[in-house]
């Protein structure tokens, strides 16, 4: 097994390229998105809660309006959020070579390099997981009922940085429920305290979703219907986990859930802020997709699980050996790939198209298309076409003409830019030009912009029907 000197320096170098990559990468469209948000500052928005936004308004406020810029919350959280996975795991498991290699797998893990890089809601979630769990670990190693008001402020910061929050609360409460020995806390002020400390901190923003129809509730709660009955996405989504853990480091994590399941054991907490989640992932993924990304807020206590999993001796000692080597090894083949995309050059690299190296070329020529005057505005129909226009080419004016609650306080295009020359964008599997045609007086014909993921049509707009079209985020 690593000693905890050499993981701990592992992770150093591990935290020092995240920041190298998230200075050197472009941004995906979801980045771009949330950074539009954080333009216009609010306690909520359409999709999620606010914490992303006003991360990145922080980021870029001190280092501008860069993919490092956007990205620096992350590099910085990640410090701290390895802290709370190294210090918990110390508590539970009472070992501290242990206790390092956890934190060591959770920085290794493909999922928490992407999401800790990445500057999404899933960033501020999986920073206020890791706090969650080292406070209710704090409760458990200590006793100390004042730890349940550390609970409270890292479930209320969660829930301002996304939902799924709501499953760690969820795991906590099974936690006390089956745990004879949690049990008492139920009779403890300290448990209510800590309970409304975490909805005073999200009260603002249940405010504002008061005065907005409850929108993000909508949105995201909308989707929880279930389909048809398919074992299609469970095999997705296991081996996406596979992937994303990388495949030793996911065996690690399933032996030690599998081992923490039962009353008696000192995991038993973390086995059920992991199996509250998964349980309902499991469930979603018989009836339709579930996003890769989506249980990344549960890694930390599973992080934890495979450090307690890991051994010198035994059935589990060649695989404990290699489980870092390897998911080193796929962690650099990744950001090498990403970095130096024309090292394999892939045909069609669903690596490039998510961070928008193919968009790269039409917000070129779009830009000329606008420094020339053949276009005052660009039109557009989805989000990730705005935002990236909108920081790749902050000079163009863009106009999206659908979706306006993602955009509820960006200014509507005055009367004389609708007036002008304008042209619609979308990549052909997005190309909605209908709808623009129910809002301008004509769409001419397009012209076609080849890239290799897909195909651009740019078409020519005529006057508007109304002198209130779209929004200008």
């Amino acid at each position: 097994m690593i000693s905890a000197r050499i993981s701990l320096a592992i992770i150093c170098v591990l935290l020092l390229l995240r920041g190298v990559m998230a200075a050197v990468l472009p941004l995906s469209a979801d980045e771009a998105y949330y950074w539009l948000w954080s333009q216009h500052p609010a306690w909520g928005y359409y999709d999620h809660p606010p914490m992303i936004a006003w991360l990145i308004r922080a980021g870029t406020l001190l280092l501008g309006d860069t993919p490092l810029g956007v990205r620096a919350a992350g590099v910085v959280l990640s410090l701290p959020a390895t802290w709370f996975v190294w210090r918990a795991a110390a508590l539970n498991l009472k070992d501290e070579t242990k206790a390092a290699l956890a934190a060591l797998f959770f920085n290794l893990t493909i999922m928490v390099s992407a999401e800790l890089l990445a500057a999404t809601p899933d960033m501020p979630s999986t920073v206020t997981a890791c706090a969650f769990v080292w406070c209710l670990a704090q409760v458990q190693a200590t006793g100390n009922g004042k730890w349940w008001l550390g609970v409270g402020v890292a479930a209320g910061l969660g829930l301002l940085s996304k939902f799924s929050a709501l499953f760690l609360c969820a795991g906590a409460f099974g936690w006390l429920m089956l745990d004879r020995d949690a049990r008492k806390w139920f009779a403890s002020p300290w448990l209510y305290l800590g309970a409304i400390l975490a909805l005073a901190i999200t009260a603002p923003f249940l405010v504002w979703q008061s005065q907005h129809h409850w929108e993000t509730f909508a949105f995201q709660f909308g989707r929880v219907g279930a389909g048809h009955f398919t074992l299609r996405y469970l095999g997705e989504f296991l081996a996406a986990q596979f992937g994303m853990a990388s495949p030793l480091i996911f065996v690690l994590m399933a032996v030690g859930l599998w081992r923490a399941t039962n009353r008696s054991s000192n995991q038993l907490m973390l086995a059920l802020l992991g199996w509250v989640a998964l349980g309902y992932f499991l469930q979603h993924s018989l009836h339709d997709r579930v996003q890769g990304n989506w249980p990344c807020f549960i890694y930390p206590a599973l992080a934890i699980l495979a450090a307690s999993a890991a051994s010198n001796t035994g059935a589990m000692r060649r695989i404990s050996m290699i489980a870092a080597p390897l998911a080193a090894v796929l962690l650099a083949a990744l950001y090498v790939h990403a970095a130096f995309p024309q090292v394999l050059h892939l045909r069609k690299d669903p690596v490039a198209r998510i961070l928008g190296r193919d968009f790269a070329p039409i917000a070129s020529v779009t830009a000329a298309l606008t420094q020339s005057r053949f276009a005052d505005a660009i039109v557009t129909t989805d989000y990730e076409t705005t935002a990236w226009l909108r920081f790749t080419q902050p000079g163009v004016k863009v106009i999206q003409v659908n979706e306006l609650q993602r955009y509820a306080d960006a200014a509507l295009p005055p009367p004389a830019l609708l007036k002008g020359h304008l042209l619609y964008l979308a990549e052909l599997r997005r190309d909605q030009h209908q709808l623009v045609q129910q809002s301008f007086g004509y769409i001419g014909f397009p012209t076609q912009a080849q890239t290799p993921s897909g195909l651009y049509m740019i078409y020519p707009v005529g006057s508007p029907k109304s002198s209130v079209i779209g929004r200008m985020p």
